[in-house]
């Protein structure tokens, strides 16, 4: 029989859990939410993927509640399927059309394990299961595919490089659909980003490197448009 006094590890999160929210709502100054209680107008919708190391608001320094609306899945997709239709996500669409939302931005990272797995199965691997994961894989296998068929990935390098590629590729590909939407009004600015913590793309972990302007991917040519100060943001592995 266990030991009573063993603290089941799951009630020790929870604890955990508890202690960060007291802790969070002892720091908050007493108007923290004054301005957001009844209503949000988010300056951006940043979709980025579901992965416990990337901060989705930190990255961006915001402490404010309602600056950032913040949707997320595996591979930062921005669409869903639609009884075999692509169509964006209602993530991203619902700030843009409930909250006066006019900027996107896609967030992929460095070592993303939803690529990663994209890219095992378009060349000849398992999907990883449940189903709940198989579905966005599955929806991540073509992007992969398209890229390794590309000249701006090399499919003949090691899977490090190659998966750093296909991120990048995938960021692009989603900007892109977002763009060719007639959904997403042509007044909004769509940026993509690659949130790099591992030294892939320069050696400031937790940079968010502008890789994609309104589907512009040039990086000298994006440099060009940046506020002054800000020129080394932007790196392209593809490039």
């Amino acid at each position: 029989m266990a030991d009573d006094s063993d603290q089941d590890p799951g009630h020790t999160v929870l604890e955990g859990l508890l202690e960060g929210n007291e802790s969070h709502v002892d720091g908050l100054p007493s108007e923290h939410f004054s301005s957001v209680k009844t209503g949000q107008h988010p300056d951006v919708v940043s979709i980025c993927c579901s992965d416990s190391r990337v901060p989705q608001e930190r990255m961006w320094g915001v402490d404010d509640p309602g600056s950032v609306f913040t949707p997320s899945n595996i591979g930062n997709q921005v669409w869903d399927d639609d009884d075999g239709d692509r169509i964006v996500d209602g993530g991203v669409l619902y700030p843009i059309y409930h909250a006066e939302t006019d900027v996107v931005t896609v967030v992929g990272h460095t070592g993303c394990g939803a690529v990663t797995a994209a890219y095992g199965a378009a060349i000849g691997g398992d999907r990883p299961g449940p189903r709940g994961v198989d579905k966005w894989v599955e929806m991540l296998v073509p992007v992969v595919e398209a890229g390794l068929e590309s000249d701006l990935v090399d499919a003949d390098a090691d899977e490090e490089t190659v998966v750093n590629q296909l991120v990048e590729y995938n960021v692009d590909h989603q900007v892109r659909f977002l763009r060719d939407s007639g959904d997403v009004p042509d007044d909004v600015d769509i940026y993509g980003f690659v949130y790099d913590f591992q030294g892939v793309y320069g050696n400031e972990d937790g940079r968010a490197y502008l890789v994609n302007v309104n589907g512009e991917t040039d990086p000298d040519a994006i440099a060009e448009i940046l506020p002054e100060g800000y020129e080394t943001t932007t790196e392209s592995l593809l490039y």
